[in-house]
């Protein structure tokens, strides 16, 4: 089992920045990507960005440039730098695990809000 944990979340304005983290406990060493999605108010949760075991990244087109994920495997914490925040940005960020078996795991979310 591995349990998640998010913060960072909250309120920002439109075009100022925001940093989320999420802790992993438990089973660390089966954990291979990190990962967050975004849950928008009546909209299907959408995949954000990933990072794998080794630092390799992969973004959502929309968020290429203006989000960044790293992973501090020490830790066993990966975070989400989000700059030039957008209303649409607005949404429940969720972190998400996969381990080497390919089991998932998802944190309880955290809520970002941006206003214009």
């Amino acid at each position: 089992q591995v349990q998640l944990v998010e913060s960072g979340g909250g309120l920002v304005q439109a075009g100022g920045s925001l940093r989320l983290s999420c802790a992993a406990s438990g089973n660390i060493f089966s954990i291979n990507t990190m990962a967050w999605y975004r849950q928008a108010p009546g909209k299907q949760r959408e995949f954000v960005a990933v990072i794998t075991r080794d630092g390799s990244t992969n973004y959502a087109g929309a968020m290429k440039g203006r989000f960044t994920i790293t992973r501090n495997n020490t830790k066993n914490t990966v975070y989400l730098q989000m700059n030039s925040r957008k209303p649409e940005d607005t949404a429940v960020y969720y972190c998400n695990v996969q381990t080497i078996l390919s089991k998932t795991y998802w944190g309880q979310g955290t809520q970002v809000t941006v206003s214009s």
